[in-house]
């Protein structure tokens, strides 16, 4: 026999993992780590790897220039049953050094060590400056062909379906920060194009603090913690950013949106994307269309509370990761429509008076509407984050033919911005040959050598012209499918480090953005620029950004400075006289409650109902977690969450099915929570977790002797919480009220 054939792998654990595979269980709750439950006792037998689980996905099997290999995702994971050194030898320890004796010195000799401290040691690379911390999905992009009468891009085209990958990102915080903080997100998609990879580097703000590439590392300095102390981490309430922010003014519309909901979405899945600047499409006859690019979530915009993001920060900073990767895994697949605002491709480069190339400037949807040209679903999980989230590289650059620039100041720095960041953070030039990065389009570049070549070049000369290669490669010719710089006439002018005049209006658009919100979300604007301009040491800043508010809206500056006990200035500049824009709120629509999480409180005395809600909540798409005193079970039913281990920040609604009494673990000594409310009937835990629920205008629902709960609660009889005489038509009822996300007229607003 041979001693080096691998050992077959055991059946009954690859049986139970490949029936997985085979399709996503709806009637599971996700979060499981493997694909296959562990034993009690360490296995012994040696099998090959176990498969991906269901929803996983990797980077397609691709040489470095481009080819299809044929192999299937899983050839660039772990292969064989038994560990190995990096050059396949196998080895017989792991858990011990060589040595001198089983008292002596370690032996130089030691090979294996070596290796795999070595590898160890260099486990990091150079994290992001900026968007350090990011989860990333695959998915697939289907093209309606609406973009066609606009753009020759191949992708776009009726029928079409190209594969993607996304980062979502946050822009301050280290990669070790909360999900939850208040910041811009980043919405990075990488179309793998037959034509070449299109990078769409988009924002979920549509705007940008700056006009200029060239004040870029300004602002981030002055975002960044201090830097004499590393803190505040992954915030902007802090000196130096209002600072900055108060003196260059064009950043004030950016604050706004930064301040609003819009900083705090409850889920990568509930989050618009923006590709900020203006870009420049060019069809089939060779004319051209100005474009911005949008992405509209199918489950609508929403947010969390400011309390929510606090108390997810302490309870669980992977908030939004999970969120992303259990919907994926319970078939939730999130779901984007790709839009264009189209606008004539005039000399002026302007659309009703807004300068069409200041990323500080929306135009808002009513003026241009967002017409649909595609769909784009993440439907796989990265196998592995490192490999494919960490080292996934965005350029906006990367453009296939039909897709253009155009002359944005920020835009144009970014240009160059990008492949330098690449070069020091992934360690040369080739990082497009890491797997996650390579394009589904053949290569042939004449680039070559360089740290981490994986292309193995045949041929004797990479340069043009050659004869000895024959001449390959060659130049594309018209009908070949090129890529073409849009022959733009630049204007001959005087070099000058000078925007244009129409750059200079930094308030107008930051009032038309709070004059378009609902009362509620102003509230929600004055309570975080109060909150973060409290947290400034210096009175001067404060005072200088009141100015600043003063000229977008005397209300908003009104109310900010009471809470601050400062004087409110008057304007300094006319204020903007603008049209509301129905399309930046967030509420008033109804949205599907796809992947919702509920919460459901049961009493293991009395399950009447549960089984039933339970399946309910699953057959609507949504996630159920039952909240127990214990773990375990409950009658047969498994429980995801105790009183001790759970909280309201992670349902999106609470069911109460019961009256639990007060657990076991009920001891303030033991469980800080068991000490937030005085019961001797029921669970504090509980109480507490409705109250909570209840202060975030989530909905609630209680039937049986749940509804004795709500009634110590103090919430019967409030908007939004439902009581009825069996858990069907509680759940029916909670349902209709979660197509709003959160029910605000429980508190109602001070500001119109």
């Amino acid at each position: 026999m041979d001693s080096r054939k691998p050992v077959k792998a055991v059946k009954d654990v690859v049986e139970a993992a490949a029936e997985k595979m085979a399709g996503v269980l709806t009637s599971e709750v996700p979060g499981a780590p493997g694909s296959a439950p562990p034993t009690v006792d360490e296995p012994t037998t040696p099998h090959d790897p176990l498969p991906p689980k269901a929803e996983q996905g990797a980077p397609e099997a691709r040489t470095p220039t481009g080819a299809t290999t044929g192999a299937p995702t899983t050839a660039n994971g772990q292969q064989g049953a038994f560990l190995t050194t990096s050059q396949g030898a196998r080895l017989r320890d792991t858990d011990h050094s060589l040595k001198a004796g089983p008292r002596g010195p370690v032996l130089l000799q030691d090979h294996h060590l070596r290796e795999k401290i070595t590898h160890f040691d260099h486990e990091r690379i150079p994290e992001r400056v900026v968007h350090a911390r990011g989860a990333g999905a695959h998915g697939v992009f289907e093209a309606y062909g609406t973009a066609e009468g606009v753009t020759k891009a191949g992708f776009l085209r009726k029928g079409r379906t190209t594969d993607v990958f996304v980062r979502f990102s946050t822009v301050l915080g280290s990669r070790g920060s909360a999900d939850t903080v208040r910041d811009t997100r980043g919405f990075a998609t990488k179309f793998y194009t037959d034509e070449g990879t299109f990078d769409l580097v988009a924002n979920n703000i549509p705007v940008f603090f700056i006009q200029d590439a060239v004040k870029f590392p300004d602002v981030i300095h002055a975002g960044k913690p201090h830097p004499d102390r590393e803190i505040p981490q992954a915030q902007s309430a802090h000196d130096t950013f209002w600072d900055f922010v108060s003196l260059h003014t064009e950043a004030q519309h950016h604050t706004m949106w930064n301040m609003s909901d819009r900083g705090v979405p409850r889920s990568y899945r509930m989050m618009e994307g923006f590709g900020v600047h203006t870009f420049r499409l060019v069809n089939d006859a060779g004319e051209t269309a100005l474009v911005k690019f949008h992405w509209k979530p199918k489950l609508g915009v929403h947010s969390l509370t400011w309390e929510e993001t606090q108390m997810l920060g302490g309870m669980d900073p992977d908030f939004h990761r999970r969120d992303l990767y259990d919907a994926i895994e319970a078939g939730a697949f999130p779901e984007w429509e790709l839009g264009l605002q189209v606008f004539p491709d005039t000399p002026e480069e302007t659309f009703a008076g807004i300068d069409l190339l200041d990323p500080t400037k929306i135009v808002p949807e009513e003026l241009a509407p967002v017409q649909p040209v595609g769909r784009l679903t993440l439907n796989r999980t990265p196998t592995n984050f490192f490999a494919e989230v960490e080292q996934v590289a965005f350029h906006p650059g990367h453009l296939p033919p039909g897709i253009d620039v155009t002359n944005d100041p920020l835009l144009q720095g970014r240009l160059f911005s990008y492949v330098d960041t690449q070069l020091t953070r992934l360690g040369g030039p080739n990082f497009s040959q890491i797997p996650v990065n390579r394009p589904h389009a053949p290569v042939n570049d004449m680039l070559r050598d360089g740290f981490h070549q994986q292309a193995v070049h045949a041929g004797v000369a990479p340069y043009r012209p050659n004869s000895l290669d024959g001449g390959n490669p060659f130049p594309a010719g018209d009908g070949d499918g090129a890529f073409v710089d849009v022959p733009v006439t630049v204007a001959e002018a005087p070099k000058v480090r000078a925007n244009p005049v129409s750059f200079d209006d930094h308030f107008s658009q930051a009032r038309l953005f709070w004059l378009s919100m609902s009362p509620v979300e102003k509230e929600h604007i004055i309570r975080a620029y109060t909150f973060e301009l409290g947290k400034c040491h210096h009175q001067a800043i404060k005072e200088r950004q009141l100015r600043c508010l003063a000229n977008v809206d005397p209300v908003l500056c009104a109310e900010v400075a009471t809470g601050l006990g400062l004087p409110a200035p008057e304007p300094t500049v006319p204020l903007a006289d603008v049209a509301p824009s129905a399309a930046l709120s967030q509420v008033g629509r109804q949205w599907p409650a796809d992947g919702r999480t509920v919460g459901i409180v049961v009493d293991p005395a009395r399950l009447d109902d549960v089984a039933e809600v339970r399946r309910a909540v699953f057959g609507a798409g949504m996630v159920p977690l039952l909240v127990a005193p214990h773990g375990g079970t409950v009658g047969d039913l498994p429980v995801q969450r105790t009183f001790a281990t759970g909280r309201s920040v992670e349902f999106d609604v609470l069911l109460v099915a019961g009256a639990p009494a007060p657990a076991p673990d009920a001891l303030p000594a033991r469980d800080a929570k068991a000490g937030a409310a005085d019961s001797a009937n029921v669970d504090p835990r509980v109480l507490l977790m409705v109250e909570e629920c209840w202060r975030h205008a989530k909905a609630i629902g209680a039937w049986g002797a749940g509804v004795t709960v709500l009634r110590q609660a103090g919430v019967t009889g409030t908007p939004g919480v439902v009581t009825g005489d069996s858990g069907g038509e509680v759940l029916a009822a909670v349902q209709r009220l979660m197509a709003a996300h959160r029910v605000w007229e429980r508190f109602p607003a001070t500001v119109a």
